[in-house]
């Protein structure tokens, strides 16, 4: 138990030390994901009834990049290395999702 409680006090100081809490981060994240997956099968059946996907493909992109908007918006002095692989992640999850998208689309 103490091991996880050292594990737990490092994590919330290095989020200290850039101004964020991993734990509202962690909270964002998790939260999110349930609004993605409804306004991306939203997205889906709009399309699927030959109707415009435009406002749900936007909220579903809200909700994709959510917590990385806390992490921009409130953290400070974030390495350069970090912002490069949330962009490489971001770049991957919104091919992903394209192609689950069109997966769905087709079937």
């Amino acid at each position: 138990m103490e091991m996880l409680r050292g594990w737990f006090d490092g994590i919330m100081a290095l989020g200290a030390g850039y101004g964020v809490n991993p734990l509202v981060f962690a909270g964002i994240y998790i939260g999110a994901i349930p609004f993605f997956l409804l306004f991306s099968g939203l997205a889906v059946k709009r399309r699927r009834e030959g109707r415009a996907a435009t406002g749900p493909v936007l909220l579903a992109s809200l909700c994709f990049v959510s917590s990385y908007l806390y992490l921009a918006i409130v953290g400070r002095g974030i390495p350069l290395w970090v912002w490069g692989f949330l962009g490489l992640m971001l770049v991957y999850g919104a091919w992903s999702a394209v192609k689950g998208y069109r997966a769905k689309l087709r079937g």
